[in-house]
């Protein structure tokens, strides 16, 4: 196998592993909020064994340290979010509004990463609004509301893959990743005696075991579905180009509702004017590498806290 082969064999199977973490997300019995709590700490705790996570942190200035603390603390959000959109709804409902996250990201990234504005970008925020009116009037009442928390966590992923693409660079992809999600962990565990005030449905104990079935599905979530992925795609990406990178992240979405299908049959669940909404959204989402130049990947380490979401500079 040529080693572009085998990048693309890799990054697919990425893909693919991000794909389940929605499908976990649903089967995890736990409430959003201790979901997201132990994923983080399981990562962290993994990546804390490693002596490179904490050269680089102490070789980290302050200021960068709290930057990464701020992302991380909207990375925390967005998978308390995106959990909790799919206990709202369903794991299909979940991983279609994560793919707003890229004309979002065209929205906000000229200001937040200081880039020049683009009205192709405008163009794929507007193209993607039938899609999600289709969608929303394509699912029961009961979770719309599932829905609505859904687009806040496609908001927090454009927020802090933004904020990423602007100060990751300065970091070693690992500490980055530690950082971020260790800091992301300690506003959970602040956020958790609010949260049954604030948002409900959200809370859990924290410091409960989970049981058998729990840990099990979130060590495959922490291990399988984060850290083995983002090795693989640090090693697909020497060997492919940003513009193959990001069409294929951009089928997570196809990925999760396939296997939703599979494994949880949520067909029942939507009817065909919801899959004609996901089929506009994501025809303008795979486009959207199509219409501009491949740029170079600057900092592939975005997607160890991402899920692949914005790769490319």
């Amino acid at each position: 196998m040529t080693p572009a082969a085998k990048a693309q064999f890799q990054i697919h199977a990425c893909v693919l592993l991000w794909g389940f973490t929605a499908i976990l997300g649903k089967l995890i019995t736990l409430p959003a909020l201790p979901l997201v709590w132990w994923r983080m700490l399981i990562v962290v705790a993994a990546l804390a064994l490693l002596p490179r996570v904490w050269r680089g942190l102490r070789k980290m200035p302050a200021r960068l340290i709290l930057a990464y603390a701020g992302i991380g603390a909207l990375v925390a959000l967005h998978w308390l979010t995106f959990y909790g959109s799919i206990k709202l709804s369903n794991a299909s409902v979940g991983a279609t509004c994560i793919a707003l996250a890229t004309p979002m990201t065209a929205l906000l990234e000229p200001w937040l990463a200081r880039r020049t504005f683009s009205l192709r970008d405008v163009l794929l925020g507007i193209a993607v609004l039938p899609g999600v009116v289709l969608v929303v009037g394509g699912v029961p009442d009961g979770m719309r509301l599932g829905i609505a928390v859904g687009a806040m966590s496609a908001l927090f992923v454009a927020l802090f893959s933004s904020l990423n693409k602007r100060f990751v660079e300065h970091g070693d992809p690992l500490t980055v990743t530690a950082l971020e999600l260790g800091a992301g962990a300690l506003l959970l565990t602040l956020l958790a005696p609010l949260m049954p005030r604030l948002f409900p449905a959200f809370a859990g104990s924290l410091f409960a075991l989970p049981s058998l079935h729990d840990a099990g599905y979130l060590l495959a979530l922490s291990l399988v579905c984060t850290l083995l992925p983002f090795a693989l795609s640090l090693a697909a990406l020497r060997h492919m180009s940003a513009f193959a990178a990001q069409l294929a992240v951009n089928l997570e979405p196809v990925y999760a509702i396939v296997l939703a299908i599979l494994l949880l049959n949520e067909q029942r669940e939507l009817t065909p004017q919801f899959y004609l909404g996901v089929a506009i959204i994501l025809a303008a989402v795979l486009v959207y590498p199509l219409l501009g130049r491949p740029k170079r990947i600057g900092h592939p380490e975005v997607l160890g806290t991402s899920e692949a979401k914005g790769i490319t500079d």
